[in-house]
């Protein structure tokens, strides 16, 4: 899957969401976290788990995760994977792939459809996962954000601190949070970035206050369903 396209449609229903989704792919990064000597990242080798949901909670053994879906809210993930694979189909000019082994959107979910109009901020979650070979040179989750800032920035978030580490359950993430002025609201962005399987597994979580953001991020759980991923 080319997060290319995906991040068009993000920008159409979730302005936030296209900042941690920024068509990076084929750039690489001067971090200073990458150092020679690092173990190269694996490739995917085998197609992502796409998860699923019950009682309010997605599951994805195959990545070893669990994600709490608020009551109420709704989903787009079949919209989004369907609308990025229908822009591969013969005759659109771009690529055909095998979303199985490239990547795919494992869970958008919402606190209203993303189509109906709010005072308030959409509270938002997207979990996605891409092939690490869209982005040569990575070594680790922290070095993706590198130039995920600057997208950031170009579109007028704040950065409120370099990446750091975050321990959910049995594995540690890489963090970043953003926010923006949203007209008299503050849009806030907290995006967990990991790799493994050969994959950079991201999640965002999108609300309007900090204590909204935490509460998404506290809903995701990691060694509940399967072994961690590794």
């Amino acid at each position: 899957m080319g997060f290319r396209r995906l991040v068009f449609f993000c920008c159409m229903i979730l302005p936030a969401a296209c900042v941690l989704h920024s068509p990076l792919a084929g750039q690489s990064s001067s971090s200073s976290s990458s150092k020679q000597g690092r173990k190269p990242v694996p490739v995917a080798d085998s197609p992502v788990d796409p998860g699923t949901i019950s009682a309010g909670v997605y599951r994805n053994a195959g990545f070893g995760f669990t994600c709490k879906i608020p009551a109420g809210w709704v989903l787009r993930t079949e919209e989004i994977n369907a609308r990025d694979d229908e822009s591969a189909e013969p005759g659109s000019g771009k690529p055909a792939t095998d979303s199985g082994t490239t990547g795919r959107v494992l869970l958008a979910a919402f606190s209203r459809p993303p189509e109906a109009r709010g005072e308030d901020v959409n509270s938002s979650i997207l979990i996605a996962a891409e092939s690490v070979a869209a982005y040569p040179g990575l070594k680790d989750a922290a070095q993706y954000f590198d130039p995920v800032t600057e997208v950031a920035k170009a579109q007028g978030f704040e950065i409120d601190d370099d990446p750091y580490e975050f321990v959910v359950g049995t594995k540690t993430l890489a963090r970043v949070d953003f926010q923006k002025d949203v007209g008299s609201r503050v849009m806030r962005q907290s995006t967990l970035v990991m790799l493994a399987r050969g994959y950079v597994v991201s999640f965002t979580f999108i609300g309007g206050t900090e204590d909204e953001v935490e509460e998404l991020v506290q809903g995701l759980s990691f060694g509940a369903s399967g072994k961690p991923a590794k």
